[in-house]
């Protein structure tokens, strides 16, 4: 509102203001007025936690040191949520439709991950929503991602050709646009690969970054790079010159994703300042699924979906050790890790929360540093 305000109102009256136009100074600013929100309401939105006793539940089986968190206010991803939205409607230009999908993509997520939360800990049912009815939600929330993007490819905006790491040439369409003209009785199916392909990486990504989540900080600073990776990416994507030089699609109006993925990092960051080790508050689901939620679209809409198990390495390491883990137990009755996800495994062998969280704080740099590196392998 912001840009609408200042830029495009305001700017033939006063010319400094032209400054609103760039895309790094709103992205800069975006972040800070999100790291400003989460410090400066954090403290309000634990006390009010605290008073309604919307407190974390812990696992018995799992590690012993993590039973004295029990009761630690949770569904901080209320916090994390407004603050990296109110920024993004701030400081992006409301005319953007990628910046709109990305907010409900967001906003939709957190609530599937808030009515979990609630049916657990405010209505004390330990299962919260069943896998089956939290899955069919993801599902929707991410068709109605896809086809919101097949509506923005049909005004040539978008495009569904997939971007492949280290292969320039090979950029598959995922819209088959030929099914209508060879079968005219089928023409939805055409768009049924796309939205299929849509689903799968966004229900994968945010039950990815909700597994991540069990140590004080350590989902909240893998988000922190990831976001980051996820920023430069999208100021690339959407720069005219860097994009031709890295022969990348170009979609100018993705460029605008830059600002939310600002206003991420500068969220993220701001609640690690209460969620690091003691933990203060916890994400909760409503925080995880969110976060995951909004990473699985903004990769998908510059096209880099195939990138996110490095951008988000970590996440996907979680995710596969809890796959691996079930698989292997179901089939022969024997587990491959002393305990699931990968993070209580590594506590199990005797390292302390805090070295676990560190590692896996450099191990997802070093994920995201290579995802950035693949822009040039080519």
């Amino acid at each position: 509102m912001l840009y609408w305000l200042l830029y495009e109102k305001l700017f033939p009256f006063f010319h400094p203001f032209r400054i609103f136009r760039y895309l790094t100074f709103r992205t800069a600013f975006a972040s800070l007025t999100a790291l400003l929100i989460a410090l400066f309401i954090g403290p309000y939105v634990i006390q009010k936690l605290r008073e309604f006793q919307i407190g974390q539940f812990v696992r018995e089986d799992g590690p012993q040191s993590h039973l004295k968190k029990t009761g630690t206010p949770t569904m901080g991803g209320v916090l994390i949520c407004i603050a990296i939205l109110l920024p993004t409607v701030l400081w992006s230009d409301p005319a953007n439709p990628f910046v709109w999908i990305t907010v409900f993509s967001t906003l939709a997520f957190g609530a599937i991950g808030f009515a979990d939360d609630y049916i657990k800990v405010v209505q004390r049912r330990s299962l919260g929503l069943t896998a089956r009815a939290k899955l069919l939600w993801q599902g929707l929330a991410g068709a109605m991602v896809a086809v919101a993007l097949v509506v923005l490819d049909e005004f040539k905006v978008f495009s569904t050709r997939l971007s492949v790491p280290f292969i320039k040439s090979l950029r598959p369409d995922l819209l088959w646009h030929h099914w209508p003209s060879m079968l005219p009785h089928m023409a939805w199916f055409a768009f049924v690969p796309f939205v299929l392909w849509v689903v799968l990486w966004l229900v994968g990504t945010s039950n990815a970054v909700n597994l991540t989540d069990g140590l004080d900080g350590l989902a909240i600073g893998c988000t922190i790079i990831a976001a980051g990776a996820l920023a430069v990416l999208t100021y690339i994507s959407g720069h005219v010159v860097f994009a031709d030089y890295l022969e990348l699609q170009r979609m100018p109006m993705v460029g605008e994703l830059t600002v939310f993925c600002g206003s991420m990092v500068g969220a993220s960051i701001g609640f690690l300042w209460y969620n690091a080790h003691p933990a203060e508050i916890f994400m909760g689901d409503v925080g995880s699924l969110a976060l995951g939620g909004a990473i699985g679209t903004v990769a998908i809409m510059i096209r880099q979906e195939l990138l996110l198990p490095f951008i988000g390495g970590v996440f996907i390491l979680e995710a596969v050790s809890v796959v691996l883990q079930v698989g292997s137990y179901k089939l022969r009755k024997k587990r491959i890790f002393k305990m699931a996800p990968l993070h209580h495994h590594f506590e199990q062998l005797g390292w302390s929360e805090s070295k676990v969280i560190a590692r896996f704080w450099i191990g997802a740099l070093v994920f995201a540093l290579f995802a950035l590196t693949t822009l040039k392998l080519r």
